[in-house]
């Protein structure tokens, strides 16, 4: 009998021990949030949905170090409410000239908030008051009770609240960095003692609260005359002593000075609901935790892991899981064991789990572990199997009555394809179980899931993804494997009824675990590659760099480097003076669409030459990324992700084929390096046409649209003529090309804004284009109005087969975040329904290959296209098949139209 106890993380921050003086830990949110949104680049922190991160990681990380390095027993966070506060209507002026909030900070603040909460965080904001006042009343009441306070901030008044009990950790560097201010540490800075430095402060003024300071006199003369007279009261009694011009500014301004005496003390009898015994920390919500981490996309399991690590409970989750942990009853298999194991457990469901290394085409299975829904688990070794336990095995998973449950199946089956294993039977896989119920989140990590769903985590010798962790021995390595396995068998159980709740149940059983198999031998499969050609393209490319560097430099007569954006800056803004772009925290922006607009303003050509190097400078960097992912039998195989996308779409790493261009000659060369395999005639391509603007028209049921696709002409042309109210003759490119853009536009739910952008003209000229279409397509304008509505109404949008998404935020108060959700609940039905019809296309091709028995296989999908590789003499049947199966995978009121090309490579199989 192996017990495996769950998995947990020593809580650095102890309890208070019997004797020892409490701990208060006191943070200024906005402050350090603030400081954390302008120390980490937003374009490094952002979801997948456009929600900026930067200032919610910052925060975080910084908390979990603070948390870790000073243990408090007590623990608040104060932020500001708004502007208006008693200063403010003491002194109209006060922070007055501080630009407004951006609200890619202040849509952060409140998903602060909500991680604050799900740690059980007391945080305060009380009107009227800053959160410095906050503090300063905890901090006095604290210290008068005995506590050691520790206040975080990054507001330098604080440090007239230091004291011998009372210490400020201040940031120096970002938030990376903190400097502890003891009553030693402000006398060695400023000369002063922490109760003098209000008194410093409104002789020197602060510009960022918009203070004035007095003329002439900096920091060194105010604390010269505060040490000299003792005390600001001190220096206005006698201020007439003050001789000099600094002295008759002193007396010319000692009302305004006054004034900032009074704003800089901090109130320290704020009413609070609590006293400070009352914020003794409490252990985490922690799958509350773990859902707002994998919404906002934090997948860093160092920074995950910090932040659990300093959770009060972490020591009762030890205990707790010491005594009721994953009960696995297992054993270790030797040779001819497992052939037994599987007579006497194999009809029931099992949950299997492995450790595997699969790279570039190969790959090997050197631990499995097997758990039983009635009750025992077993381990083995694949290497030490006996010929009978071999075959036993292999039967067991190529036989589709008995279920399996796994954990990305699809990783299982490729790798176990090495060892001449096929899995049929799979009834659950809980990575796309979790994905289907939550398709918003990013991390589908087995520890993640197990907590949230199950309660409870996995073996200590596992780690995030169930793998075991270096340096345990084998009965150790056993019990955790066979403890994943148990729990992938209880999630499996778990999901079967959450799905049928969510209505994903079919979508899992009937598209999803058919594909993940497909891609699984997709990707063994891989699509040969002409390493030649690839080299080549890449020398051709760094040429091409190099050429417009030497152009670059000689357009502005000297060397600088491209990749800066820094010194593109200045030369661009500074040595050249063009118009400046959109301002942002490191300078104006020189991004694509700055650099495109800059080449209509100007007649220098370095903003072409620029657009041009980072053009070449991206190619080159895919084709490189190309050549190093050429396996050992030539052929490249990429990885597909079917859990990334939340509307259903495949995404594919190592290499990411999404990434070669498809409509520029450039991309259609390096496309040229994709082969015909050896034993094979030919590559054939084969792809939707307009799929999302025919589901556009079905899900509209607009009968004027419908007929612009049934007409059989050029669809885009037969809409222009009626927006336009013009013969379909009389139609010229440039209409043409408004209504493709504005076509595909709602489908991606475009704004008036964005569709400005996107074809060079106002936004009241856009939006009238989109209101003349509207009039004329009035189904399309109704269906997306109601599909937001709909949305807003039950939380979230769903495709023709009854794939959700979930939009939580079409409800928020946040104007940024509630748009972001209406464009995606625009977007979202549309393109899931196009990215479901891929899949059966799929699935219904690769079904009619088997079932006519032909040796073509199909090797690529990428976005709406499907690559297949053609068996010799079988080029016409292919074609036929796969026109005939796509065409017919939905029945849409706009039919599917689907076009296909053949050739020697992929290139020369576009159509």
């Amino acid at each position: 009998m192996a017990k495996t106890a769950s998995k947990t993380t020593p809580a650095s921050a102890a309890p208070q021990r019997q004797g020892e003086r409490p701990r208060l830990m006191l943070m200024d949110g906005h402050s350090l949030a603030y400081r954390a949104f302008f120390a980490l680049p937003a374009e490094n922190f952002s979801t997948t949905t456009g929600q900026p991160t930067n200032a919610i990681y910052g925060f975080a990380s910084m908390l979990a170090n603070t948390l870790r390095d000073e243990a408090p027993t007590h623990f608040a966070v104060a932020f500001d409410v708004s502007r208006k506060t008693w200063r403010s209507e003491e002194f109209a002026e006060y922070k007055a000239n501080r630009s407004k909030t951006p609200d890619e900070f202040r849509g952060q603040v409140e998903l602060i908030g909500e991680l604050l909460d799900a740690m059980h965080v007391r945080r305060y904001a009380v009107d009227g008051f800053e959160a410095d006042d906050v503090i300063a009343t905890l901090a006095a009441q604290a210290e008068a009770e005995g506590f050691q306070v520790s206040i975080v901030t990054g507001d330098r008044d604080c440090f007239q609240l230091v004291t011998e009990n009372v210490t400020v950790l201040y940031p120096t560097k970002g938030v990376s960095e903190l400097t502890r201010f003891t009553p030693e540490k402000v006398q060695e800075k400023y000369g002063l003692s922490p109760a003098q430095y209000p008194d410093f402060a409104a002789l020197r003024g602060d510009p960022s609260d918009n203070l004035p300071g007095i003329p002439g006199v900096g920091e060194k003369t105010a604390a010269k005359w505060i040490n000299q007279f003792g005390s600001f009261a001190g220096l206005v009694e006698r201020v007439e002593e003050v001789k000099g011009k600094a002295g008759q500014n002193l007396r010319e301004h000692l009302e305004s000075v006054k004034l900032n005496r009074r704003l800089t003390e901090m109130v320290r009898d704020v009413e609070l609901p609590d006293r400070p015994e009352d914020l003794a920390r409490v252990p985490y919500d922690r799958p509350t935790l773990g859902v707002i981490l994998d919404t906002l996309e934090f997948r860093n399991q160092n920074f995950r892991e910090r932040l659990f690590a300093v959770d009060p409970g972490a020591a009762e989750e030890e205990e707790a899981a010491a005594g009721d942990g994953v009960e696995v009853d297992g054993a270790i298999l030797r040779g001819g064991e497992l052939a037994p194991w599987l007579e006497r457990h194999g009809d029931a469901a099992l949950g299997v789990a492995t450790v595997d290394v699969w790279k570039l085409g190969s790959g090997s299975v050197s631990e499995v572990a097997l758990a039983a829904a009635d009750g025992p688990a077993a381990w083995f070794d694949p290497t030490q199997l006996g010929e009978e336990d071999e075959k036993r095995f292999a039967a067991w998973l190529a036989d589709g009555t008995k279920r399996k449950a796994m954990h990305d199946a699809k990783a299982v089956m490729r790798v176990f394809a090495e060892h001449g294993w096929s899995v049929e039977g799979v009834w659950s896989d809980t990575a796309l179980a979790a994905y289907l119920d939550k398709p918003g989140r990013r991390s589908f990590a087995l520890d993640a899931l197990s907590v949230e769903y199950l309660g409870r985590e996995l073996g200590p010798a596992a780690d995030a993804d169930g793998q075991l962790a270096l340096g345990v021995d084998e009965t150790a390595e056993a019990d955790a494997l066979m403890a994943k396995a148990r729990t992938v068998l209880d999630l499996g159980t778990a999901f079967e009824e959450r799905l049928e709740q969510v209505g994903a149940a079919g979508l899992l059983r009937e598209l999803e675990l058919p594909t993940s198999a497909l891609l699984a031998r997709m990707e063994r499969a891989g699509i040969a590659a002409d390493r030649a050609w690839l080299t080549r393209m890449e020398q051709q490319f760094a040429d091409a760099v190099q050429q417009a560097v030497s152009e670059a430099h000689a357009a502005v007569g000297h060397e600088f480097n491209l990749g800066s954006p820094k010194q593109l800056q200045e030369v661009l803004f500074g040595e050249l003076g063009l118009p400046r772009t959109k301002k942002t925290k490191t300078g104006y922006t020189t991004d694509a669409d700055a650099l495109a607009w800059l080449a209509t303003q100007t007649d220098h050509e370095l903003p072409v030459l620029m657009l041009r190097y980072r053009e070449q400078q991206k190619l080159r960097t895919t084709v490189e990324g190309l050549i190093k992912t050429i396996a050992p039998d030539g052929r490249i195989h990429t990885t597909y992700n079917q859990t990334v996308a939340a509307t259903g779409r495949l995404s594919s790493t190592d290499p990411n084929l999404q990434n070669i261009p498809v409509r520029t000659d450039e991309g259609r060369a390096i496309r040229h390096a994709f082969q015909v395999g050896e034993g094979y005639e030919s590559l054939l391509t084969a792809d939707y046409s307009q799929i999302e603007l025919r589901v556009m028209a079905h899900l509209s049921e607009d009968e004027g649209l419908i007929e612009a696709f049934t007409s059989g002409e050029d669809l885009h042309t037969t809409v222009a003529s009626q927006v336009f109210g013009v013969a379909k003759s009389e139609v010229d490119a440039e209409m043409r090309r408004k209504i493709k853009a504005m076509s595909y536009g709602l489908a991606y739910g475009l704004s008036a804004f964005g569709l400005s952008q996107q074809l060079g003209i106002t936004p009241d000229e856009a939006r009238k284009l989109m209101d003349t279409f509207f009039e004329r397509f009035g189904g399309v304008r109704d269906y997306l109005q109601h599909v937001v509505e709909e949305a807003r109404a039950t939380g979230y949008t769903h495709t023709i087969m009854g794939r959700r998404r979930y939009l939580p935020d079409l409800n928020s108060d946040n104007r940024q975040r509630r748009e972001m959700a209406e464009r995606m609940a625009l977007n979202a039905p549309i393109q899931g329904t196009a990215a479901d019809i891929v899949k059966v296309a799929m699935l219904k091709v690769d079904a009619a290959l088997r079932a006519e028995r032909l040796a073509s296989r199909m090797l690529l999908q990428v976005h709406d296209e499907i690559v297949l590789e053609v068996a010799p003499g079988e080029r016409a049947a292919v074609e036929e098949l796969v026109r005939r199966e796509m065409a017919s995978a939905v029945d849409l009121r706009a039919p599917l139209d689907v076009s296909v090309g053949a050739g020697q490579n992929w290139e020369e199989a576009a159509h």
